[in-house]
């Protein structure tokens, strides 16, 4: 077996053992403010192989959605937003190319491209995550403050504990 799909693998079974045994019983509740919860599993989407064929790599979030949503009892909300994620990740990486263009084949490496780079392509992709997933949990916009709320909560919380991972761990590949 290829030496990168073992890493990789070892790498989901980490990220997704991590999200659901440690961040899911994870209680950041402050007095009544109960609007932050922890999400790491995106970072296998940001970072999965970059030339897997599309429908592969929607799938994969699919799957790795519905496992989230098993072990979260959620229906569906998890998959749906792991498939949105993986869907404008293409488009939210050609917004943020660079003007001499990405230089580099299968995966997007976090120090190739450059730490403000990271930070935007981060930033961006994992609030549009979290925006769709409490959206699709509420599922009306009538809780649009509540949704706002968890959003921006949630948002700086997993930020950190991304930034935090990569700081760490270096997924150069």
């Amino acid at each position: 077996m290829n030496n990168q799909v073992i890493k990789q693998f070892l790498r989901f079974l980490l990220v997704f053992i991590i999200q659901v045994i440690l961040l899911k019983r994870l209680d950041l509740t402050f007095g009544s403010f109960n609007y932050i919860h922890i999400f790491l599993y995106p970072i296998l989407i940001l970072f999965f192989p970059f030339k897997t064929p599309r429908a592969l790599f929607l799938i994969l979030a699919f799957l790795l959605g519905l496992g989230l949503d098993f072990f979260y009892d959620s229906i569906g909300v998890h998959a749906s937003a792991a498939v949105f994620l993986a869907f404008i990740r293409k488009y939210i990486l050609k917004l943020l190319e660079p003007v001499e263009g990405y230089n580099f084949d299968k995966n997007v490496p976090v120090t190739a491209i450059g730490l403000p780079w990271l930070l935007s392509y981060v930033a961006v992709l994992l609030f549009a995550h979290h925006f769709w997933f409490f959206s699709v949990e509420a599922f009306s916009f009538v809780y649009l403050k509540e949704i706002l709320l968890r959003t921006f909560s949630t948002f700086i919380a997993s930020y950190v504990l991304i930034m935090l991972y990569l700081l760490i761990f270096n997924p150069k590949n």
